[in-house]
């Protein structure tokens, strides 16, 4: 199985749309892309037209950029520019609580980043008890317990959306932009989705009937053994071919020729 070949191949720019990361390319500074990244990987579920739309939406209303515009802006007026905001599950109410605990913890630790660093210690094996206690932290800020934004590691869940946005600020290549790049990308796992599941059952790197956390962690592990210092470096190619149309064709030849 050559999944470098692929990676070669496919991990470009040119293949990215359509996909949230895109937005995160209009934002030079990290402080703003992390915000960026965090909205755009949290929004990610449903279709991706509408996901599009949805993020083109709140980051249009974000005026001045988005670290700027959460710095400067009342809790009370962060509620008005996002009334009668609806994505799918998520609300006008949910998305400003969810805004409201990023503004708090950046205004704490000064950055994402910054918060995230203090819940990591280097002796985890991954980082899933760091992003537990940072989107405790986020919770806690606003008071909500439950939220459709906010994943709950604590509970098994695979937490694709957040190990996306994780992907997408600690590794740095053609496709993820990075920013958070002193975290190592081995303890990075895979965003699953069902694309990455299909392929963790076809290439035999689980048996799981659930896409949960534990199997997240068994595919990573199969992927560790073609690059054991960043297994997820191959998510992005991975998963392109169920989402692009136009690779369709080139998708069953390079799982005929690659995969295996």
């Amino acid at each position: 199985m050559d999944l470098d070949k692929l990676y070669r191949l496919y991990n470009r720019r040119e293949y990215i749309h359509p996909d949230p990361l895109e937005f995160l390319y209009n934002y030079d500074q990290a402080e703003d892309r992390e915000i960026v990244a965090i909205i755009a990987s949290c929004l990610a579920y449903g279709r991706v037209s509408q996901i599009l739309k949805s993020v083109d939406s709140v980051l249009v209303r974000m005026v001045r950029g988005p670290r700027d515009f959460l710095y400067n802006t009342e809790n009370n007026n962060i509620r008005r520019v996002f009334e009668g905001f609806k994505h799918r599950f998520t609300t006008d109410t949910e998305l400003a609580d969810f805004l409201i605990g990023i503004k708090k913890s950046v205004l704490k630790h000064g950055s994402l980043k910054n918060c995230f660093n203090e819940k990591y210690s280097e002796k985890d094996t991954d980082f899933t008890s760091a992003l537990k206690a940072f989107v405790d932290e986020i919770k806690a800020f606003t008071g909500t317990k439950k939220s459709s934004l906010l994943c709950e590691p604590a509970l098994g869940s695979a937490c694709k959306r957040l190990n996306l946005f994780l992907r997408w600020m600690i590794r740095k290549d053609d496709v993820d932009p990075g920013g958070w790049d002193e975290l190592p990308a081995s303890k990075l796992l895979v965003p699953l989705d069902t694309h990455m599941y299909r392929f963790g059952i076809t290439c035999g790197f689980t048996k799981r009937k659930n896409a949960d956390l534990k199997t997240a962690m068994e595919i990573t592990n199969g992927l560790k053994k073609y690059s054991h210092d960043d297994p997820v470096k191959y998510d992005f190619v991975i998963t392109r071919f169920g989402i692009r149309d136009d690779l369709g064709l080139l998708s069953q030849a390079c799982q005929h020729a690659y995969l295996l």
